[in-house]
């Protein structure tokens, strides 16, 4: 394998600073970097969301509107989250449980992106698969 997992993934807003914010408080992502076009938060030890303003970058580069992408979150974190979601009037899905017996949560931010939030690598046969992966 060439790769050791996601560096980076970055979402478009018209609104760049309110959709960081919500996954701030969600997801509880600390601010890593701020620039007037972007804001990286991290998520995980080696990989960070970008949440940029709308336009080009240097480049070329652009934000993607994605269909969906998933987290990667700890055991006992999906109903916390649901009832935050549905307290700030978030529509969400789950947690639903796949074979295996690993969970998601599934909700969409204020983007219209489609987030999930899996405990595949901390419950089921993730777990297991995950370690023998990562080895």
């Amino acid at each position: 394998m060439r790769t050791r997992g996601l560096c980076e993934l970055t979402l478009e807003s018209d609104d760049h600073r309110a959709l960081a914010r919500f996954y701030r408080s969600v997801l509880e992502l600390e601010v890593l970097s701020e620039e007037d076009d972007r804001i990286w938060l991290a998520c995980g030890k080696h990989t960070r969301l970008g949440v940029w303003a709308v336009g080009e970058k240097e480049f070329g580069d652009r934000g993607g509107r994605h269909v969906h992408f998933a987290f990667s979150v700890a055991r006992g974190q999906l109903q916390a989250v649901a009832a935050q979601l549905r307290e700030l009037g978030v529509e969400c899905h789950g947690p639903v449980e796949h074979d295996g017996g690993d969970r998601s949560l599934y909700f969409e931010d204020p983007e219209g992106n489609l987030v999930e939030l899996w405990d595949y690598f901390e419950d089921g046969d993730g777990a297991r698969e995950g370690v023998a992966a990562l080895s």
